[in-house]
């Protein structure tokens, strides 16, 4: 026989309740975020134009700031309020000594049928509101849900019915909200910690459902030689989440990425409610419960509720009345370019919104009608699409990388005071890096048009063509394997009161060279290019020959 002393048996007794205490994991959830910080990257098969926030293909970068308090032992720490889309390998944690041990995204939201589905495991017991709308009083009955699969069973002490089937307008209650079931999207990480600690910890993820766009307006005092440009960025969030008070950058440029399938949050389905007479159970006419989105405000959640309904984002107008005055910093991201929000932004959950990207005025510009045709084929008249071209340079005005956008015209059309503003073109403008040649092109208008006509005869080198000297043949051409090609004659007309410039370049087949022209020619891009002044009022015609290989 043995015993203990009276202190090995407190000791042998605390090590006892201590065990089971120190196995048994806690749950904690992370103080909301304080401080964000949100990367948006663009779509980069995406069109120019508009935005479905339901479809949004580019990503984010999100960083957040959370205070946590941690009790020694293994903790299950949850992140709630992240972003639908997050990718939760992505996820990174830093500001935990011990690490984290595993990663889960909660993908089960609050909604009418989990909620029930929910009840139901609990023992079903819910509050059952009915409103009399005659007289206006609400009664509060305690049910069980008896069935929901097909259709919501309730057990009353009136007896068995089904859902909102009694004629009365009818809601559940729930006094609680069920256990496993959040009210936003939410992270969970296993971590463990040998000590209390109080920490600030930073959670870095990759999320879908983001996007951004930049749009361009230029506007143009006709008889000048100048244009304001302003530029914006559209942000767009899909999610349910919103990010408020974010530090906001973009990235401009094509980043190689590949993920899979993400799975998707579980937002529920719709409620069935099959009602029946009483005293029968056939012939019934099923009908919906909570199979539209106004219908899910009748789930009543003490405590929090989701709102399901997101609100849709503002007309273009709008968001550029409600746009902010900033100008963005731009920064390099290794052979990408980051764009830096200087001041703070909120990222709404299903809204786009526009920021201030830059504004710069009287950048110097050169109007040119720039046309292209290919070598042998005869076009009709067709107009000659106008250029505004520049410089992407500080003596310019510009000096900054411009990523791919929108580009909106306007003049400033009649008299002060009676001067207004008027659309005069869109277009796009691609990705332009500094110091590189900027050309805003816009449609043409039937004043300035030109055509492509393939004559009929051909010339031999000794020849020459109607219209004044030709440029000598080219030297070294071995005339053996090529062939002399048909004479190609463009004719630009000119029908505005002033004369205008124009740049005819040419497409030639591999292999093919021009010979002979009856104007001088340069090169530009490696293609061959008409530089020509149109008088007012005229029609200007050039002729060239080409040479190709025999086939």
């Amino acid at each position: 026989m043995w015993s203990l002393r009276p202190h090995q048996l407190s000791l042998a007794c605390l090590a006892l309740a201590c065990a089971p205490l120190a196995a048994q994991a806690q749950t904690v959830t992370a103080g909301p975020a304080f401080d964000v910080s949100v990367t948006v990257y663009r779509d980069p098969d995406r069109d120019e134009g508009g935005f479905d926030l339901d479809y949004l293909g580019g990503f984010a970068l999100i960083t957040e700031s959370r205070r946590v308090v941690l009790q020694p032992g293994e903790q299950t720490l949850r992140f709630e309020g992240v972003a639908d889309g997050i990718e939760p390998v992505s996820a990174i944690v830093t500001g935990l000594a011990a690490g984290v041990i595993e990663k889960n995204r909660d993908a089960k939201l609050l909604s009418p049928s989990a909620l029930v589905e929910a009840a139901a495991g609990q023992d079903g017991r819910v509050q059952l509101v009915r409103t009399d709308p005659k007289t206006g009083v609400t009664t509060r009955t305690t049910a069980t849900i008896r069935g929901g699969e097909n259709g919501v069973v309730l057990e009353t002490p009136e007896g068995i019915e089904g859902l909102r089937c009694s004629g009365l307008s009818e809601t559940v209650s729930f006094e609680e909200s069920a256990s496993g079931l959040s009210s936003t999207p939410t992270l969970s990480i296993r971590t463990r910690v040998t000590q209390p600690t109080e920490a600030v910890i930073q959670l870095s993820y990759l999320a879908r459902g983001f996007d951004w766009a930049a749009d361009y307006v230029v506007v143009r005092t006709p008889g000048s030689n100048t244009l304001d440009v302003g530029a914006w960025i559209t942000l767009a969030n899909g999610n349910g989440v919103s990010f408020e008070n974010a530090r906001v950058q973009i990235v401009a440029g094509k980043l190689n990425r590949e993920s899979g399938q993400i799975e998707p949050i579980d937002m529920g389905g719709p409620i069935f409610a099959q009602c029946w007479p009483r005293g029968s159970t056939s012939d019934y006419e099923p009908s919906y419960f909570f199979s539209k989105e106004s219908d899910y405000d009748s789930v009543v959640v003490t405590g929090s509720r989701m709102a399901m309904a997101m609100p849709a984002p503002p007309p273009a107008a709008e968001m550029q009345d409600a746009a902010m005055a900033v100008e963005v910093i731009q920064e390099e991201l290794g052979d990408l370019k980051l764009y830096r929000v200087p001041e703070r932004v909120s990222v709404l959950s299903r809204q786009a919104k526009q920021v201030r990207m830059f504004d710069r005025a009287d950048v110097p510009i050169a109007r040119v009608y720039e046309i292209n045709f290919s070598s042998n084929y005869s076009t009709n008249f067709t107009p000659i699409p106008l250029v505004l071209r520049t410089k992407n340079d500080k003596d310019s005005n510009l000096g900054l990388p411009l990523p791919q956008g929108r580009v909106q015209m306007f003049e400033m059309v009649g008299e002060a005071p009676a001067t207004r503003r008027l659309l005069a073109g869109q277009t796009t403008l691609r990705d332009l890096t500094i110091d590189e040649e900027t050309e805003f092109e816009f449609a043409g208008g039937a004043d300035v048009q030109a055509r492509q006509v393939l004559e009929s005869r051909t010339l031999t080198p000794e020849r020459s063509l109607p219209l004044g000297p030709l440029l000598q043949v080219v030297p070294k051409i071995n005339a053996g394997s090529r062939k002399l090609d048909q004479i190609n004659r463009i004719e630009v007309s000119n029908a505005r009161p002033y004369e205008v410039m124009v740049e005819v370049r040419l497409y030639l087949p591999g292999g093919s060279e021009i010979v002979r022209a009856d104007a001088p020619y340069g090169q530009k891009n490696g293609r061959p290019i008409f530089r020509l002044t149109v008088p007012a009022n005229e029609t200007l015609t050039v002729r060239y020959q080409t040479m190709s290989p025999t086939r």
